[in-house]
C-alpha cells in the first residue's frame, strides 16, 4: 500500500474478514509477509496485523518468519515492531548497490541506504536474505561483479540473484521496444549467472536452487515448501494460495480487492483446479530449480501419476544436450541446464 496511506486501514480490515472466514487453528511451518510493502506499517499497525494473523495461526517450534523490506523503509521503530512481531528473518530488496543501476531500475533507495539497511537488520534479527537483479540495461560483467562482491562483503545469510525480466506491458518492455533500452546478449547473461554461482561459494554461500544461495541451515523454508510441491494459504490482492491442488487468486487490484471483501463479496479473480497431471508436472518443474533435483519415485507416488513415462522422451533429450542427469531415482539440472531453466520447465508443462 505504498503511495496510499489513506488505504492501510482498510486493507488490514479486508485482510482480517479474509483469514476470520477460515474454519478452526492452523499450526504453519512458514510465514511470510510479502509481494508488497510490509515494511511501510508503523508500529501500531504491525501489531495490528499480528494480532489478525495469529488469531487463526500459530508457528510450529521451528517456523521461519519472513518480513520482505524496501531498504528505504528500514528503521529502529520498524526492526523493533518485527522484533515484537516474532519474525526472525528479513528478506531485503536491495537490486543493487549501484547509484546508476538503482536509478534505471526505479528504486527509491540509495546504495548507502541499502547497506545500512542491511546492518541494522543483522544486528537485531541475525538472519537477512538479500535480492540481487543482473543483466539490467549497460551492465557489464565488471558492473555486476563490484555489486556482487559489495554483497558478499555485508556477509548475508542467504542471497538471491535474479536476472532482469522484460515484461509486455511494463515501462521496462515499452522502454526496449522504443529502443531507449539496450537489452543484455546471452553471452553476458550467462557470465553474469556463471561468476555469480563461483562467487557465492567462495563466499560460503552455496547454490541451493536455480537462483538461491545460503549459509548452512538458511536455506529459505518458505520458499521450499513452493518447490516441494507443499500446499500454502495466501492472502491479499494477487495472493494466490494453493490447497488441494486448486490454485486461487485474488484480484490484483489493492482497491478492489479492499472493496469487494469489505461489502462480503468473492474477491476471488481466477481459480483453477490441477489435474494430476498438471499437478505432478508442476512439482517436477519446481523440483529440478533445486540443485538436490527431485525424486520422481516419491513424486509417482504421491502423484498417482507414472511422471517417468510421461516425461521420459522429452528427459532423455534434454539429457543428451547435456542439461539435465538422472540418478538413483533423482533427475535435476545440470549447470548448464540452470541457463536454460525456464525453456526447460515450459517444454515440460507443454506435456499436460
Amino acid at each position: 500500500m505504498a503511495g496510499r496511506e489513506d488505504r492501510i486501514d482498510a486493507f488490514l480490515d479486508a485482510l482480517e474478514l479474509s483469514i476470520q472466514a477460515m474454519d478452526g487453528q492452523h499450526t504453519i511451518d512458514t510465514l511470510f509477509l510479502g509481494g508488497g510493502t510490509p515494511s511501510f506499517l508503523d508500529a501500531a499497525q504491525l501489531a495490528r496485523l499480528g494480532e489478525i494473523l495469529f488469531a487463526k495461526f500459530r508457528l510450529s517450534e521451528a517456523a521461519e518468519f519472513t518480513a520482505e523490506c524496501n531498504p528505504s523503509d528500514i528503521n529502529p521503530d520498524r526492526i523493533r515492531g518485527f522484533q515484537e512481531l516474532g519474525v526472525n528473518r528479513i528478506s531485503l530488496g536491495v537490486q543493487s548497490f549501484s547509484q546508476s543501476k538503482l536509478t534505471v531500475l526505479e528504486r527509491d533507495h540509495s546504495p548507502r541506504q541499502a547497506v545500512e539497511a542491511f546492518e541494522l537488520s543483522m544486528k537485531a534479527i541475525g538472519n537477512v536474505s538479500m535480492d540481487l537483479i543482473f543483466a539490467a540495461p549497460d551492465e557489464s560483467v565488471a558492473d555486476w561483479t563490484r555489486d556482487l562482491a559489495t554483497a558478499l562483503e555485508l556477509s548475508p545469510t542467504h542471497l538471491s540473484t535474479y536476472e532482469l525480466t522484460w515484461e509486455k506491458g511494463t515501462q521496462f518492455w515499452n522502454r526496449l521496444s522504443k529502443g531507449h533500452l539496450v537489452e543484455a546478449s546471452e553471452l553476458i547473461r550467462e557470465q553474469m549467472y556463471t561468476h555469480a554461482i563461483e562467487a557465492c561459494h567462495r563466499a560460503g554461500l552455496n547454490q541451493y536452487e536455480v537462483s538461491s544461495f545460503a549459509v548452512a541451515g538458511k536455506r529459505c523454508q518458505h520458499n521450499l515448501a513452493y518447490w516441494l510441491g507443499n500446499p500454502w494459504f495466501a492472502f491479499g490482492p494477487s495472493a494466490a494460495s494453493y490447497i488441494d491442488n486448486v490454485r486461487t487468486t485474488m484480484h490484483p487490484s489493492p482497491t478492489t480487492w479492499i472493496k469487494r471483501t469489505i461489502a462480503g463479496e468473492s474477491a476471488v479473480y481466477q481459480s483453477e483446479r490441477l489435474t494430476p497431471t498438471q499437478a505432478a508436472l508442476e512439482r517436477l518443474v519446481f523440483g529440478i530449480r533445486m540443485v538436490d533435483g527431485v525424486d520422481v519415485t516419491v513424486l509417482t507416488e504421491v502423484s498417482g501419476v507414472d511422471i517417468t513415462s510421461k516425461t521420459s522422451e522429452l528427459i532423455s533429450e534434454f539429457q543428451q544436450a547435456g542439461l539435465m542427469e538422472s540418478s538413483q531415482g533423482m533427475v535435476r539440472l545440470t549447470p548448464q541446464g540452470r541457463l536454460l531453466a525456464d525453456g526447460i520447465s515450459e517444454k515440460l508443462l507443454g506435456l499436460q
